[in-house]
């Protein structure tokens, strides 16, 4: 008799842990991240006390609570906040519009053959086309102010939101379209009862999927041309080798992230359960 387990079992490994030994595992690789830091940190700074490549705990705290608490002499803004504050309001900005944009190029050219074959071919064009590549034309025809760098979040999301909704279109079952407008239900009607409710749930999932790239590009333009933002900061300080402002502004940008995802995870929770659990089966 063997003692492996068969593949059967294996699939079925971990399906019945408890809450806390799932939060355990789940804190395990961060545990190791932070102590392997600490001990590096500790023997470069061993070695030399002026090390500015692996700062120790304190000096990061003491730099966080400097830009985070404590009022700028020249400008008197709390920086970590104000710069936070404008990287969210482009990220926002060029995101929303993103998706917005997206969600009518999808559902027309998922209900409409006319659209679909006046517009896929350019979507899917445009969407080769890398956009950090074309930032220095956006800044000559935008100029190095905010519709710029919008303008580079919302080309580097549309594109990808825009497929992704026109594929969900099309795969709603017809009859339930066929049905609605037998009916006697308008188009409006049509999108207002079947579409949208079905649509709505991959939005923000699409919307999810693409913070990653909006962060990428917000980031890019900040630290090209700008005078605040968290990537402004970042490559402002980069030229001292400040990693103790570096790495809390990177947390900073992370956490924002995964409490973004969260949120919007949630929201599928709460509003479209249905689409939850249609995923999990």
């Amino acid at each position: 008799m063997s003692l492996l387990p068969n593949k059967a079992e294996l699939l079925g490994l971990g399906r019945n842990m408890s809450r806390p030994l799932i939060v355990c595992l789940g804190l395990l690789p961060f545990i190791f991240l932070i102590a392997a830091y600490y001990f590096g940190s500790e023997a470069r700074l061993s070695e030399n006390p002026s090390d500015k490549v692996m700062p120790a705990f304190t000096s990061m705290f003491d730099a966080f609570y400097r830009y985070a608490f404590e009022a700028d002499k020249r400008t008197g803004e709390y920086l970590l906040f104000n710069d936070w504050l404008s990287s969210m309001k482009r990220l926002g900005s060029g995101i929303g519009l993103a998706a917005l944009t997206a969600l009518v190029l999808g559902i027309a050219m998922g209900l409409f053959p006319i659209v679909k074959r006046s517009f896929l071919p350019f979507i899917t064009f445009c969407s080769i086309v890398p956009p950090l590549a074309i930032l220095p034309i956006l800044f000559i025809i935008f100029g190095v102010n905010e519709t710029g760098k919008i303008a580079l979040i919302f080309l580097g999301t549309v594109w990808f939101i825009s497929r992704d909704i026109y594929e969900y279109v099309g795969s709603i079952p017809k009859e339930q379209i066929v049905k609605t407008l037998t009916f006697n239900s308008s188009i409006f009607g049509l999108l207002y009862r079947v579409i949208l409710p079905q649509i709505m749930p991959r939005l923000i999932d699409a919307v999810r999927l693409s913070l990653g790239a909006a962060w990428l590009f917000l980031i890019a333009a900040e630290a090209i041309a700008s005078t605040d933002g968290l990537g402004y900061r970042i490559f402002l300080v980069r030229r001292y080798l400040a990693m103790d402002v570096i790495i809390p502004y990177v947390a900073v940008i992370t956490l924002t992230g995964f409490v973004l995802d969260s949120l919007l995870r949630k929201a599928n929770v709460v509003f479209y359960p249905w689409y939850v659990a249609k995923k999990r089966m």
